[in-house]
């Protein structure tokens, strides 16, 4: 017998051995006060901006040409799109399209101007939007690499108030993204440096909310 099969054959022992783990209380606060929907799209939107995120409010009607202004502000030539975005979105835009493909390297990523996603849900408490890699989504890196990252997020419905109610609507085995502002980092100084981990700037459209 190998020390590799005598190790394992002790740690199989102890699991088998072992009393079951004990139940963990899960009595504390799951919200932090009650909240109308349009109370809890307010705080989402203010915990985004204290984050540095620009927050913008519009409707089905008026997305495609906030989604145009935006990038145009922002001199976009070329916007990432990932599989799943719906068409109309950009329909105003006139950012050249660049689709989302697996072969795609880090390189030709840096080179995009813009991304534009949906997203899994929002946590109003926390001001954190949260990507699972779904239809209009993509792969995790194409929000962290270009430099400019406009997601939507439908209101009321993928909102809400925190994260003990955020979790069981999410699915553990996906490749989940907790996004709390554009990526900031600050050394020994305290001297803040944006873009560092991910996009600069952070722009969210709560579509629905007025």
């Amino acid at each position: 017998m190998s020390s590799r099969d005598r190790i394992l054959g002790r740690i199989r022992r102890a699991t088998e051995t072992a009393a079951p783990a004990p139940a963990v209380p899960r009595d504390y606060l799951r919200v932090h006060g009650a909240r109308t929907p349009a109370g809890t799209a307010g705080l989402l939107a203010a915990n985004l901006a204290e984050y540095r995120a620009k927050v913008h409010r519009t409707d089905e009607d008026g997305l495609a040409p906030l989604l145009a202004r935006l990038l145009a502000a922002r001199g976009a030539g070329s916007v990432l799109v990932p599989a799943g975005l719906p068409p109309h979105w950009l329909a105003a835009a006139a950012a050249t399209r660049v689709q989302d493909r697996a072969e795609s390297t880090p390189y030709e990523l840096d080179a995009v101007d813009s991304v534009v996603t949906g997203c899994a849900l929002a946590i109003a408490e926390t001001g954190t939007i949260v990507l699972d890699g779904g239809p209009g989504q993509g792969r995790r890196r194409i929000t962290l690499v270009p430099d400019h990252h406009v997601c939507v997020v439908r209101v009321p419905d993928q909102v809400v108030d925190s994260v003990p109610l955020a979790l069981p609507l999410l699915d553990p085995a996906r490749p989940l993204t907790w996004i709390s502002g554009p990526s900031a980092t600050s050394d020994i100084e305290l001297d803040r440096v944006e873009g560092v981990h991910g996009p600069r700037t952070l722009e969210v459209v709560l579509l629905g909310a007025q």
